[in-house]
């Protein structure tokens, strides 16, 4: 395999294909989606992604719809 660079992180993956402005803001993507979020029903730091706009607490197993990359608890 290849090794990923200081600069870019984990979006080394894409080399020189993708340009420098699109691999800053997908970095800045995956980097907000990976951070630990709080539940919105228990309030611990807890929720996973399982699919686009579908989280998951781990403790309380509560599950909802919300944006593709952060968590939006629509309420309402």
């Amino acid at each position: 395999m290849y090794s990923h660079t200081k600069k870019v992180g984990s979006l080394g993956r894409y080399g020189v294909r993708v340009g420098r402005k699109i691999r800053e803001e997908a970095k800045r993507i995956e980097d907000m989606r990976k951070q630990a979020k709080n539940c919105p029903q228990c309030g611990k730091k807890g929720i996973k992604r399982l699919a686009s706009g579908i989280w998951c607490c781990k403790y309380c197993k509560f599950s909802f719809a919300g944006g593709s990359f952060l968590p939006k608890l629509n309420k309402g």
